[in-house]
């Protein structure tokens, strides 16, 4: 061999270790609309990653729908590894204990919500790692918020309504108060409102509402429980990467989550301001409808837990001692 072929070889050994040593990931969100704070984020996310790593991780995001994954599967398929990396918004089938955060009237402000964030956290990671999945972080929505085509000036008006949860515990709260909860997807949502189906809906202004606003008159605002969404990756996927990599993909999730928080808080008012001027009215939450809501669902939390089992019970009580409740 001479020594040009030999340094063509080398070269062409060094090369193709370089290529097998990058990776390629197919990313997902249960977003469909990329104009909305979570995927703008999730978009920002990839784009750090590929210029933090020099290319050598590329994360090709696809927005909610566009594969074939039901938005109830994403830590299925994450964990699957049919897809590498995903935001999932709808995990708690999976990973179930994470509802403790999403109990009605347990966390009532910002600053409860990252205290009992940080309470919770080694049980998310232990329940997404059952699931062949690492937990990198996540971000919040404001607060639920009750949305209705009738008129609403405090909770006893949901009396012999129908609305729309997202989960059973938020069907509990409003079956605490007379209405019948019903569950639908977001597609199903506009149908069943012009049909009567539904009478209202629990979510934020710069959630549902900012696509359902039209054929929902009144926003009572009442704080029943915060929605948030996580960011994860296949385990295997994350393990094969280098070090620095795996440590660059955590910092850059560490930073957007709560930046993707902020931009859903700016958005929340900005949504507020455009739907009452389009002639939706706002009312304030009712003078000791805080006071009754928790009275209804305190013992509900308990029995929820213990329903449930022993790690449930000791994640709420983690919770509910961080909170001082």
């Amino acid at each position: 061999m001479t020594r040009l072929s030999a340094i063509l070889t080398a070269s062409t050994i060094l090369a193709t270790a370089g290529a097998a040593q990058a990776a390629d990931w197919t990313g997902y969100t249960y977003s469909s609309v990329s104009t909305t704070a979570a995927v703008q984020g999730m978009e920002r996310i990839t784009e750090e990653v590929a210029e933090t790593t020099d290319g050598e991780l590329d994360i090709t995001l696809h927005l909610g729908k566009t594969l074939q994954i039901a938005s109830s599967d994403i830590t299925q398929a994450v964990g699957d590894g049919i897809v590498d990396f995903a935001a999932d918004y709808f995990f708690s089938g999976s990973v179930p204990i994470a509802r403790v955060l999403n109990l009605p009237m347990l966390i009532n402000s910002e600053e409860e919500w990252a205290t009992a964030y940080d309470a919770m956290e080694p049980y998310l990671r232990e329940g997404f790692e059952e699931q062949g999945v690492v937990y990198l972080g996540g971000y919040r929505y404001p607060q639920q918020t009750i949305f209705t085509t009738f008129e609403i000036d405090d909770l006893s008006d949901l009396e012999g309504h129908k609305i729309r949860v997202t989960s059973p515990e938020q069907g509990q709260f409003i079956e605490s108060f007379g209405g019948g909860a019903i569950t639908l997807s977001g597609s199903e949502v506009p149908t069943s409102l012009e049909r009567g189906v539904i009478e209202g809906v629990l979510t934020a202004s710069a959630g549902g509402a900012k696509n359902w606003g039209e054929f929902l008159p009144y926003n009572y605002r009442f704080a029943v429980n915060y929605g948030n969404s996580v960011i994860i990756a296949n385990a295997d996927a994350f393990e094969a990467l280098p070090e620095e990599q795996q440590e660059a993909l955590r910092n850059i999730v560490s930073e957007e989550g709560p930046a993707i928080t902020e931009a859903f808080m700016e958005d929340e008012q900005v949504q507020m301001d455009k739907q009452q001027s389009a002639g939706m009215t706002i009312v304030e939450e009712a003078e000791g409808d805080s006071d009754a809501a928790l009275e209804q669902m305190q013992g509900y939390w308990t029995e929820w837990a213990e329903d449930k089992g022993p790690q449930y019970v000791e994640a709420l009580q983690a919770v509910r001692d961080a909170l001082g409740k």
